[in-house]
Parts: C-alpha cells; structure tokens; sequence
C-alpha cells in the first residue's frame, strides 16, 4: 500500500527565492510535487501559463470560488491565488509530498482545513537582503518594491504558526534544509500512526 504523501505548504516574503528553492527541491527529490497555483495577476516575462502559474481571469477564478475547486485562495496585492483541489489529491495518493508555495494567508487557511499540513516560513539573512533582492529582480517599480515591502513587514508577525522557518542564504543549503525538515516532519509518531499499531499488533502475538 502507498503511503499517503504529506502536504507542505511553503511561505515568505515576496523576493526571498522562495520560487528558486522549490524548483530545486523538485528537480533533486523525485518524492516531491509542486502545485500549480491559480493566480488572476499577469504573467512577467518567462512565466508560463501551467507552469509557474494558471493565469486566469477574475471571473473565472470566482467561479472556482462557487464550485468548491480550490483549496485556499486569498488576495495579495489586489490579485487573486489559490491552491486547485484535484491536483493535490491525485498527488497524495500517488504518495508524492506535495509542495504548494503560497503566502500566509492560505498557509494558515490550508491548516485549518488539513491539520496535518506541514508549514515552512523562507526568510532571507536579513531585511536589507530582502530589499536588495526585489530590487535586483528587476520586474518592479520601486512603488512596488516597498508594498512588498511593507507587506514583509506584516507578514513577520504571523511566523509563529508556522511548523519551520527556514533562512535561504545559498539556494543549494537550502534544498537539503528544506528536505531534511518535511523528512523530520514525515517521521512523526502522528503521521505514522498505521505503522505503529501494526508494530503493536506484532508484539502482542509474539
């Protein structure tokens, strides 16, 4: 019987690679499925539609809305996101973990409906890093840079729920970080509650 994957949900602030570190997670460790979130925002220059995103249309996001398809879903400067639901369970049962990158509003929303939800808050080394990264992306206006900025600054208040932090400082430290963490979190008691009792079951007859 294949074991049910885990469903680890990846947040941190806009500009801390958080994007990089999954595609690296996905390529290295085959155990893993990246989500493919739905986004009404536009696609920047290389996106792909499918790809890094669904870029869909504000009516049609809501209609996912009214038929239950998504996960989560929440607004981030004034654009829609969401998890589509078929994906993530098709993933799981097929036992690959899979990772959805999406920010605190849905982490916490995604725990509330999965408990058993892993959460992993990415933090830069610091806030000038964090600064001189939106600013090296190129793809922004400073008017942006400094709501994301401001955004950042709100969002740190909520890094208390989360399961994990993790400091992304050099990408590839930060992959066998990651995967260390959601290997730790796999080995719960809670999550393999099966085993166990078939280890208890075990002892009793012998």
């Amino acid at each position: 019987m294949t074991k049910r994957g885990l469903l680890i949900v990846v947040s941190g602030f806009a500009g801390c690679g958080k994007g990089t570190l999954m595609k690296r997670l996905i390529e290295e460790y085959e155990e893993y499925a990246l989500s493919v979130s739905m986004t009404t925002r536009l696609p920047r220059p290389g996106e792909v539609h499918g790809r890094e995103y669904f870029f869909v249309s504000r009516e049609k996001f809501e209609q996912e809305i009214e038929t239950d398809g998504l996960i989560e879903y929440a607004t981030y400067v004034e654009n829609y996101y969401g998890t589509p639901k078929a994906y993530v369970e098709e993933q799981r049962s097929a036992g690959k973990n899979v990772v959805l990158e999406i920010e605190v509003q849905g982490a916490l929303k995604v725990k509330e409906r999965f408990p058993d939800a892993v959460l992993v808050f990415v933090l830069p080394p610091n806030a000038e890093e964090l600064y001189k990264r939106l600013k090296n992306r190129g793809t922004e206006t400073e008017d942006v840079i400094r709501k994301r900025m401001r955004r950042a600054a709100e969002e740190v208040d909520v890094i208390e729920k989360y399961d994990y932090i993790l400091i992304n400082d050099e990408v590839e430290e930060g992959v066998r970080k990651l995967h260390s963490l959601i290997e730790a979190a796999r080995s719960m008691p809670g999550r393999n509650e099966e085993l166990i009792e078939a280890i208890r079951d075990g002892l009793s007859r012998l």
